[in-house]
């Protein structure tokens, strides 16, 4: 890798894998950095048997050497972000983390209010995760949001959370008429205390990342999420709070580069998504059964069952191009192992006309119909055949993988450097790497 900073970012609905290839990104960098989303987000790293379940901590926190931030564009549930780090240690990793000081806080009110607005949304609701993430955002909007820094200064807290506090119980209470009864002296004292146990890791991480750019270190900033949940370029309304696009990567962590970097773009080799939204490719048949349980396509926030559906390159083309995608990584590859036939969507049919771009029109996703190319399937990833290619490259893998790669390289403009075809972080090559 030569470029100082790099960027990843998810191309589909979420949980493509970031995760692990943050991680695998991760050993050759000096910081990694969460710029986007909240707790909403789950990320699972298998190293050595070992399995990492992470919501906010970067995905670079098993690697002793890298310093990891959570940038000022992440929103932080402080009780969730000190049990994330118990969790940690408990597993025998001391993270090195720092946290933004301008990072927005989730508020009980904030879950509270998410819930509110989850029965109030009726089928264009976006799937919440019930997390508060939606309301924290709004808040800051607003203008009345609290920030980390404010849980060090009491004064400028107390003074914070009168306006949020009053202002959210009474819509929590005169508009949806459910009864808030969280005191307000009990989140004063409470909140007061997670900012006395975080004292330490609440810093100018936007100066620190500053300097380390000036200084030459590398860089990894890590999205959360996916391009078709981003609120300006996904599916809206069907979405998240927080822009997940590459170039938010910038706002979200303070530091603007004058250098070129290397966007990475993770993609499943199928489509998964948690939530309502159209789906184009869904499946509901045996084959997304077989996709389901050997994927292992539950959430890792919710745990709830991921719909599933063949491969959308007009979904990737997207995301290439409003993240200027230098370089795609391929995940899961094992999981369709077996299959005898693998459909990949190539275009749209929406009105009796053929589209390769992804409509911004809601009615138009609701009733575009894929049009499928199929490819022969390959066999089972064992371990012999992992052995195989992990000692002998890219050419060692099947036949048909390659084909399929090459495919989707063809469709959408961009190569493919990272295959991953396992979960456990060795479960990985590179090829062409730029």
């Amino acid at each position: 890798m030569n470029k100082q900073i790099t960027v990843i970012v998810g191309t589909q609905w979420g949980d493509e894998g970031k995760g692990k290839i943050t991680d695998f990104f991760a050993r050759e960098m000096d910081y990694v950095v969460r710029f986007q989303g909240g707790n909403n987000a789950g990320h699972t790293i298998i190293v050595d048997d070992k399995n990492y379940k992470l919501h906010l901590t970067p995905s670079g926190v098993i690697n002793p050497n890298v310093t990891n931030i959570i940038g000022n564009g992440v929103v932080v549930d402080p009780k969730v972000l000190l049990k994330e780090i118990h969790g940690l240690k408990q597993q025998g990793i001391n993270p090195q983390l720092l946290v933004s000081q301008r990072a927005h806080v989730i508020m009980p009110y904030h879950i509270a209010m998410d819930e509110c607005l989850t029965g109030h949304q009726g089928k264009l609701a976006a799937g919440s995760t019930k997390r508060g993430i939606a309301p924290v955002f709004a808040d800051k909007a607003y203008r009345h949001g609290i920030r980390m820094g404010d849980l060090l200064e009491p004064k400028i807290f107390k003074e914070k959370l009168e306006k949020s506090y009053n202002f959210n119980k009474r819509i929590i209470e005169k508009v949806f008429e459910l009864k808030f009864d969280r005191e307000f002296e009990t989140i004063y004292h409470e909140y007061l205390g997670y900012g006395e146990k975080l004292k330490k890791n609440i810093y100018d991480t936007e100066l620190e990342l500053f300097n380390a750019f000036k200084f030459g270190q590398k860089i990894l900033f890590e999205g959360a999420q996916g391009m078709s949940l981003d609120p300006d370029h996904g599916m809206y309304p069907h979405g998240t709070s927080s822009n997940n696009v590459a170039g938010y990567s910038e706002v979200g962590s303070g530091v603007g580069f004058n250098k070129p970097k290397k966007v990475v773009g993770i993609m499943k080799a199928y489509v998964s998504r948690v939530g309502t939204s159209p789906f184009t490719t869904e499946l509901h048949d045996e084959t997304s059964d077989f996709i389901r349980e050997k994927g292992l396509e539950f959430g890792t926030t919710t745990g709830r069952p991921r719909r599933v559906g063949w491969l959308d390159l007009v979904q990737i083309r997207q995301a290439v191009r409003t993240s200027g995608i230098t370089d795609i990584t391929i995940t899961k590859l094992d999981v369709l192992s077996g299959l005898p036939k693998i459909k990949v969507c190539v275009a749209y049919k929406v009105n009796g006309k053929i589209t390769t771009e992804m409509p911004a029109s809601l009615e138009a996703m609701r009733i575009a119909i894929p049009v499928y190319k199929t490819l022969p399937g390959w066999g089972e990833f064992d371990t012999k055949l992992k052995t195989k290619v992990k000692t002998g490259g890219y050419s060692q893998l099947p036949e048909n993988v390659r084909i399929y790669i090459k495919f989707i390289e063809y469709h959408i403009k961009c190569k493919i450097s990272i295959i991953s075809f396992g979960a456990d972080r060795n479960d990985t090559i590179t090829r062409l790497s730029s």
